[in-house]
């Protein structure tokens, strides 16, 4: 199932910890845990799962690691409701899992594996060379 698939159905497992506001930025825009690990050039919900994945204290560990590197909310902005072990708290685990949604990462948000990356450019090049190669 596609990453779109999901939010046709009305979301994802992990909403309640990517929409979570960490606080304003300096521009007083509002800056959810989704827009700080985009920011930070990660993505959102591949991080989300890496996270449900480990324990709490790992998770916790990494989370902290992540929002120390994350200065667009200056501290005395942030929420403190978004503290990190509330943040934690918010990814699915078998214990607060949705009804009806699964835990496990869907296909299409799985990273992409080098097979079909590999025979697209086979393709290419023997197209190119069958171009120059053939047109002489």
């Amino acid at each position: 199932m596609s990453r779109m698939d999901y939010f046709r159905q009305g979301g994802t497992p992990f909403d309640d910890f990517l929409y979570a506001v960490l606080g304003h930025d300096k521009a007083g825009n509002s800056v959810s845990v989704l827009s700080a690990l985009a920011r930070l050039g990660r993505d959102p919900w591949d991080e989300a799962a890496e996270l449900s994945a480990l324990s709490s204290a790992a998770a916790q560990t990494r989370l902290e690691g992540l929002m120390a590197r994350f200065s667009d909310v200056p501290v005395g902005a942030r929420d403190p409701r978004a503290t990190i072990p509330g943040l934690v708290a918010l990814l699915p685990t078998a214990s607060n899992a949705k009804p009806g949604v699964g835990n496990a990462l869907p296909a299409g948000l799985r990273r992409p594996r080098m097979g079909p990356l590999i025979a697209f450019a086979a393709l290419v090049y023997f197209l190119v060379q069958t171009f120059f190669i053939g047109s002489g």
